[in-house]
């Protein structure tokens, strides 16, 4: 059951501050992540600490490179479900997983980290490996 949001909107403000554009509805997921749409990264956010101390943050650093794709999302896992959803739908073969970072290209994913590649390790360095899949998947 999702939490309420005035408890969340804190948590989805941490992205959409810094530009990140929030999909709430399977359409707008089918817009961003279509097969025409270009480069889209996609946070996979939650309420989970691992979001909070690692994921979020090193979200965040990486939005910083010289090379973006042209679409920067985010859905929220447990709480706008329909859109999450279909969000898996493009992520596929990969399990449903938040936090999770992934870059797709023309709807599919050419690069994942999941949540056993975030829950351990530094913001600094997650972000390291999203600036890298910038570079080699997104142009200049």
């Amino acid at each position: 059951m999702p939490f309420h949001e005035m408890m969340v909107a804190p948590i989805r403000q941490e992205l959409t501050r810094h530009g990140v554009r929030e999909l709430r509805t399977p359409e707008e997921v089918d817009h961003v992540l279509g097969p025409r749409a270009g480069t889209a990264v996609l946070a996979v956010n939650s309420v989970c600490g691992c979001a909070a101390g690692r994921m979020r943050p090193a979200f965040v650093i990486a939005l910083r490179n010289e090379r973006l794709p042209a679409a920067v999302a985010t859905v929220f896992a447990g709480q706008d479900l329909e859109a999450t959803a279909r969000a898996r739908e493009y992520l596929a073969p990969y399990p449903p997983s938040s936090p999770s970072l992934f870059l797709l290209r023309d709807g599919e994913v050419v690069f994942a980290l999941e949540r056993k590649d975030i829950e351990h390790r530094a913001p600094e360095d997650i972000a390291m490996d999203l600036r890298a899949a910038f570079d080699r998947f997104c142009a200049g």
